[in-house]
């Protein structure tokens, strides 16, 4: 079996057990919620719940309201648009997460960019994160789905290895993580609006990832599984569209 290049996070102080509560939070909720009463308008309302969220993450200054009646402004209409493409792209995650990442930023960057960047690493160094990237969605799975979707996260929004929307493509890729792996196939978790709801420690812990050695991915891992509680809460299955 190929080694698991995040086993050593997953085993930080604290992190199996935060992992673990959130995770049987989720699976009560799917299991009990709404796994049999699901359906695909629920999963589009938590596609658009989450792309408001990741839209004012971005610095849109739409509402949730705005952007489900098409008002939105620019920032928010492009992640609507990844919205309605980005569950089409989980097979391409786990065979080839390369070609998924460079067409998360094409389809989000689409209009904001010339054609040639769509896609495209900004250099060599960038082009190199990403493949790092792509080696942790294909390693095995030995890692906790929470904690790989919270690590890829955080790998390419502090890589920023696009010439925009990389906060955008990053919170894409966690969410077809939790799908990839089983943990939410449905994607009815909503981890864009939890990490909208600590939109503080979200940015801090972030800048703590890049800059703060093993010290700040830890401090991420720990708020990661706090956010992904709060996103689990913001589901259509808790919180019925108005």
């Amino acid at each position: 079996m190929t080694h698991d290049p995040l086993d050593w996070l997953s085993s930080l102080e604290g992190v199996p057990s935060a992992y673990a509560a959130t995770r049987d939070g989720i699976d009560v909720m799917l299991r009990d919620r709404g796994l049999r009463r699901t359906s695909p308008e629920t999963t589009a309302e938590s596609l658009l719940r989450g792309a408001h969220a990741s839209a004012v993450l971005e610095g849109s200054g739409s509402t949730l309201a705005e952007v489900r009646a098409g008002e939105g402004d620019e920032i928010a209409t492009d992640v609507v648009r990844l919205s309605a493409e980005m569950l089409g792209l989980a097979p391409l995650l786990l065979t080839s997460p390369l070609q998924a990442l460079a067409r998360l930023h094409s389809v989000v960057a689409a209009g904001s960019l010339p054609t040639e960047m769509l896609g495209r690493p900004r250099d060599a160094e960038s082009a190199q994160r990403l493949r790092t990237v792509a080696e942790l969605l294909t390693a095995s799975a030995s890692t906790p789905a929470l904690v790989r979707a919270a690590i890829v996260h955080a790998e390419i929004a502090t890589a920023a290895p696009f010439s925009s929307h990389n906060g955008v493509v990053a919170r894409a890729t966690e969410r077809l993580v939790l799908v990839t792996t089983g943990l939410d196939a449905k994607s009815l978790v909503v981890p864009e609006a939890g990490h909208l709801a600590l939109r503080a420690q979200y940015e801090s812990n972030l800048v703590g990832y890049r800059d703060g050695g093993q010290k700040g991915k830890h401090a991420w891992l720990m708020y990661a599984a706090e956010a992904y509680a709060a996103g689990a809460e913001a589901s259509p299955l808790r919180r019925p569209a108005e």
